[in-house]
């Protein structure tokens, strides 16, 4: 590696060395040249005919590039010739660590589709074939994927298809965002979704940087371009008002950025098309605030609260009777439990105890003989290994804050912050959220800190038909049940989930007939369509009677029969 830093002085560009730039011949680099070369306390050599000038330029060129920042090389190098690669350093510099490498990184050999590279066999691509069969960008995308590190890299045709799949989707998802920049929600953006979705890349962008600079290509792949894209995706879904223009396009820029030095082809493409200037290899690592972690967990705890809900009303679904006369739950009441029960928190205590005393957790052996000395737990000893063993799995997942007795993020406030997107992603009409010190024992039992619990039920409703009016607007009629205590607000927001055509149910206004009878007989005016109606209030509630299946309006002390029938403009 040494000999490269002065190499191109000595025989210019030739490898034979048929060129000699300054008529260097190789006998005049005697040891006490190459003495002087390497070493900056040895004086110039007596003999040798080299001008002080030109060699004093071959020392600069040495000192001036080494020592070695990182080679690169086989694993099955490792024993011999990168290990006396080291030893040679160490024994011409012993007092001068400086020139000792800096890193060495061993690969290890690349199978393809999981079998050794064979020409017998016919399991073979050669890099002009593979770049041919899935482009530039696309081989470096699947290389990146197929392993880090000293195990042999695995590149396998089908990911790589799919890796191109995944480039293709993103680039279009860019066309479709840049084609409705102007629709997508502006203003502050301040809701929590927001502000998880901000801090979520703020993390993943720190992340995928850290992995560059280990050169974990893998790595780097995984936290810049999957994960990224999955936040991207679950805040789509969790942000029920509509993405942010502002975080949209943000996402966009630095997603592009940190891709870049694996997909480089795609990337500047997408920085022209966003209208960027300058090449995107020379344009700057995206900067970053500093990262709230606190906001992204209670974040991903909503995230996993909403699966255990679904999950709960499925097996509730399941666990009944096929029967017509089955109804599917319209509400719920979600309980918080602000401290774990009793056992469960010396439970705790006692794993947090063993863990710092062990320096990791013993055998289950031992903390079943530690548990059962605890006269507080004899009485619940078959619920206690069972937590043990969640505690351990969410310990290894979460680190040792799992071991906490409370957390450090109001899930109250997390579950009220999101209604919206609880009632929207449960398909059901209302959500109740207490705490457990109302609750009974059954449910103080199932419900723990970070593990809500939710209990659905029927309420009872009137069914109404709402018809809308407006010629050529594609809407027609839809029928709805109106619970007691409805307002137009959640009748829209439930006539939006009913009717997809309807992408702002903040644009929904509700009419009702001043004579709930005749009205809805009538032959429409179609030169006036509004004329016999009365627009509901934002202010108004109703209220519902389902033994006389009746709906009544209750606003400004007046209370006014809706009737069954009622109308809907946008």
């Amino acid at each position: 590696m040494a000999y490269y830093t002065v190499c191109h002085i000595l025989h210019g560009g030739s490898v034979d060395g048929s060129l000699r730039p300054f008529g260097i011949r190789p006998e005049d680099m005697s040891l006490g040249v190459w003495d002087y070369i390497f070493f900056k306390d040895s004086k110039f050599p007596e003999k040798t005919i080299i001008p002080k000038d030109l060699l004093d330029r071959l020392r600069h060129e040495f000192q001036s590039w080494y020592p070695v920042d990182l080679r690169v090389s086989g694993k099955d190098l490792v024993p011999n010739h990168l290990t006396y690669y080291l030893y040679c350093h160490v024994a011409m510099w012993p007092n001068d660590s400086t020139k000792w490498p800096r890193g060495i990184r061993a690969n290890g050999h690349l199978l393809l589709n999981s079998e050794k590279m064979s020409k017998s066999t016919g399991n073979f691509l050669t890099l002009s074939e593979a770049v041919a069969k899935f482009s530039a960008d696309g081989m470096r995308f699947s290389l990146a994927d197929a392993g880090d590190g000293i195990e042999d890299a695995n590149f396998v045709e089908a990911m790589a298809d799919a890796g191109i799949l995944r480039l293709y989707s993103y680039l279009e998802w860019v066309k479709e965002m840049m084609a409705i920049k102007d629709t997508l929600r502006s203003g502050a953006a301040d809701t929590f979704c927001d502000q998880v979705f901000a801090s979520e890349m703020d993390k993943g962008i720190q992340d995928t940087y850290a992995s560059y600079e280990r050169m974990s290509f893998k790595e780097a792949l995984r936290t810049g371009f999957f994960e990224y894209q999955a936040i991207r995706d679950k805040y789509r879904e969790v942000e029920i008002e509509g993405m942010h223009r502002d975080l949209v396009f943000r996402f966009i820029d630095t997603q592009t950025l940190i891709l870049s030095p694996i997909c480089p082809h795609l990337c500047e493409h997408i920085w022209k098309l966003l209208g960027k200037t300058g090449y995107i290899v020379n344009a700057k690592w995206p900067e970053t605030r500093p990262v709230n972690e606190i906001l992204i967990r209670s974040g991903q705890y909503l995230v996993d609260a909403a699966h255990e809900f679904r999950i709960r009303l499925k097996a509730l679904q399941q666990s009944k009777k096929k029967a017509a006369d089955v109804e599917k739950p319209t509400h719920g009441t979600v309980w918080v439990a602000m401290t774990y029960p009793p056992w469960q928190s010396l439970v705790l205590t006692k794993l947090k105890t063993l863990y710092e005393g062990n320096n990791g957790f013993p055998d289950n052996k031992v903390i079943s003989t530690e548990m059962g000395k605890q006269d507080l737990l004899k009485k619940y000893m078959k619920k206690v290994m069972p937590f043990v063993m969640l505690v351990k799995e969410n310990v290894a997942k979460n680190g040792l804050k799992a071991l906490d007795l409370t957390l450090d993020f109001d899930e109250r406030l997390v579950l009220e912050k999101n209604l919206s997107y609880l009632v929207n992603t449960l398909e059901i009409e209302g959500i109740d959220i207490k705490t457990t010190e109302s609750a009974d024992e059954k449910i103080k039992e199932e419900c723990c800190p970070g593990k809500p619990f939710i209990v659905y039920r029927v309420e009872p409703s009137v069914s109404i038909r709402l018809i809308n009016p407006q010629p050529c607007s594609g809407l027609f009629q839809a029928n709805l049940p109106i619970f007691d205590g409805d307002s137009v607000a959640k009748i829209s927001s439930r006539l939006r989930r009913n009717c997809k055509q309807i992408k702002d149910g903040k644009r929904i206004k509700l009419l009702r007939y001043e004579d709930p009878i005749l009205g809805p007989r009538r032959l429409p005016n179609l030169d006036n369509p509004f004329a016999g109606k009365v627009e509901i209030g934002d202010d108004d509630v109703l209220a519902v009677d389902t033994g006389a299946k009746k709906i009544v309006l209750k606003g400004n002390k007046v209370a006014n029969d809706l009737g069954l029938q009622l109308l809907y403009v946008i």
